[in-house]
């Protein structure tokens, strides 16, 4: 039996998680328009919570349909201000705006994944953490968005919890590993279970 599973995420730091952790995986992307997915859930007033669990759901299958008897996972991370979606931004000038938002406040991050086999999800899981934003100037914040380069600020929402943005934080009350976006214990309980 190949142990080998299906990450449908072009993330460097999910699979640099899952590679840490010795579970064997290839990479190939779903590439799905997430913000079609988003604005038509958000019309429907779902939680950050469901956006984050269908996007999830939505990558796995994708992949699990070209994949058959393979096990795909899926994964999303979104940021939940006061019940409100905080989408990754789209430029530095967007970026600037979330800090902003978050700033001297407490958010959640959550995390969602979900694995698929035959273009169905068969597990799913999603866990939160909590971070609490210190308070800076608007000064502050543009000295810490010129330390990211582009790629990750555009890949991993505004902070990386990994380096700089540790520093953002009063408080972060949560697994790192789901704040990066992969809550790797529960994978790995599950991959176990059935023998990966």
């Amino acid at each position: 039996m190949d142990k080998r599973i299906i990450l449908a995420s072009k993330s460097k730091i999910r699979k640099e998680i899952l590679d840490r952790n010795n579970i064997t995986n290839t990479v190939e992307p779903s590439n799905v328009d997430e913000d079609i997915i988003k604005s038509s859930l958000l019309s429907e007033k779902a939680s950050p919570e469901i956006i984050s669990k269908n996007l999830a759901e939505i990558k796995a299958n994708k992949i699990s349909i070209k994949h058959p008897d393979k096990l795909v996972l899926g994964a999303d991370s979104v940021i939940d201000l006061e019940g409100k979606l905080i989408s990754k931004p789209e430029n530095r000038e967007s970026a600037l705006k979330i800090l902003k938002k978050l700033n001297g406040k407490h958010h959640h991050l959550i995390s969602s994944v979900c694995i698929s086999k035959n273009g169905m999800m068969i597990w799913n899981y999603t866990d939160k953490a909590k971070l609490t934003m210190k308070n800076f100037t608007e000064e502050e914040l543009k000295q810490y968005l010129s330390k990211i380069s582009d790629e990750n600020l555009y890949a991993y929402n505004v902070y990386q919890i990994e380096s700089e943005g540790r520093y953002l934080f009063t408080s972060i009350e949560g697994d790192e590993d789901t704040i990066m976006g992969l809550p790797i214990k529960k994978i790995k309980e599950y991959l176990k279970i059935h023998g990966y």
